[in-house]
């Protein structure tokens, strides 16, 4: 991939869902990984608090602090130079505006992100707007919040049912704060279309169905070497290649080519 390829933006993302193509997004916590994924052509790279499951051997993503992102973040800066760099904003990192715009500060200009992403629950909606009022990009997730893992009781499907609409509505919502992108995890697939055709921004699904703009996913569990057992989302795309370097790039061409997720990917 060339350093001389423009790089991704939310602008060239909502282009792109415009267009009807599908882009391919990865985590990464370090240099290495990230110069693997720039060759791939990854559009979005996301330094996930999943690097305190994958990366630092915690049970959940809840012990990850500001300053491990704003570390694994720099790292990834280091080798990046075209995908659009997104860094999570850890557990109780956001509970107030004025929290969230000093820690997306950090994020950013210490850890060289172009945009924060925060688990869509409580009082998300005005931190949302207070960060775009800043002109700080942000990703809304919605779903599955790995951070409320506690309260939810588990890993489970989010928005069957009567859950659907409220979704439906609050992902709308998030749109109408400011958010640059919405990435939905472990829903229907018939939701996923919905929020998908409803909103003007980009969606990025995991495990929400084929008809999300953007794909993502746990780069670990990708590569098949997340212990334990992969989630049902994910695929082993490690499995009769040679490298690394041919598992990324066939995970990319699988993403703009349609052929993942399939149905045994995605949930009813």
């Amino acid at each position: 991939m060339s350093i001389e390829t423009p790089p991704i933006t939310a602008a060239s993302l909502q282009r792109l869902k415009r267009e009807g193509r599908k882009f391919a997004c990865l985590t990464a916590y370090d240099a290495t990984f990230a110069s693997v994924l720039e060759e791939a052509g990854v559009e979005v790279v996301l330094v996930g608090d999943t690097l305190g499951m994958v990366v630092q051997g915690h049970g959940t993503t809840l012990p990850v602090s500001v300053d491990d992102v704003v570390y694994h973040t720099s790292l990834v800066a280091r080798a990046n130079r075209r995908a659009l760099l997104m860094a999570d904003m850890p557990f109780m990192s956001y509970a107030s505006p004025a929290q969230a715009l000093s820690n997306a500060a950090r994020l950013m200009q210490e850890g060289g992100a172009h945009m924060v992403k925060l688990e869509a629950t409580g009082p998300a909606l005005e931190v949302v707007g207070a960060l775009a009022e800043h002109s700080i990009p942000v990703c809304a997730h919605l779903g599955l919040s790995p951070q409320s893992i506690h309260k939810l009781g588990g890993y489970r499907v989010q928005g069957r049912g009567e859950a659907a609409e409220a979704m439906l509505a609050d992902a709308r919502a998030m749109e109408a704060a400011g958010a640059d992108i919405v990435l939905l995890e472990c829903v229907p697939s018939a939701l996923g279309e919905a929020i998908t055709e409803a909103l003007s921004i980009p969606v990025i699904g995991i495990g929400a169905g084929p008809a999300c703009d953007g794909q993502i996913l746990v780069l670990y569990d990708m590569l098949g070497i997340t212990p334990g057992r992969r989630p049902k989302f994910s695929k082993d795309f490690m499995a009769g290649r040679e490298s690394i370097a041919a598992a990324v790039g066939a995970y990319v061409q699988a993403v703009k080519d349609g052929s993942f997720p399939g149905p045994e990917h995605c949930f009813d």
